[in-house]
């Protein structure tokens, strides 16, 4: 298995994570130029992985959004969508 499938698999905390110490290992230094690529390369994998997470969830927020405001857009006047209770 590649590890673009394998970071496919991953959740978004973990990808994270790991994104975030393989950057810890960019910056300390001391790696061959073959060995920067492949942590870069594979900091690319994880960076698409965190942001197809992030828009998932920003689907799911839209479409939450939107159910909860269908009722208002179903017939409720503005003084009834005005009132509190």
């Amino acid at each position: 298995m590649s590890d673009g499938a394998a970071a496919k698999r991953l959740g978004y905390e973990q990808a994270r994570d790991q994104l975030a110490e393989l950057v810890k290992r960019l910056e300390a230094g001391g790696l061959t130029l073959e060995q920067s690529l492949e942590l870069w390369e594979r900091g690319e994998q994880l960076a698409a992985v965190c942001e197809e997470w992030l828009e998932g969830a920003r689907a799911r927020l839209a479409a939450a959004i939107g159910a909860e405001r269908q009722p208002e857009a179903a017939g409720e006047s503005d003084d009834e969508a005005a009132r509190p209770f």
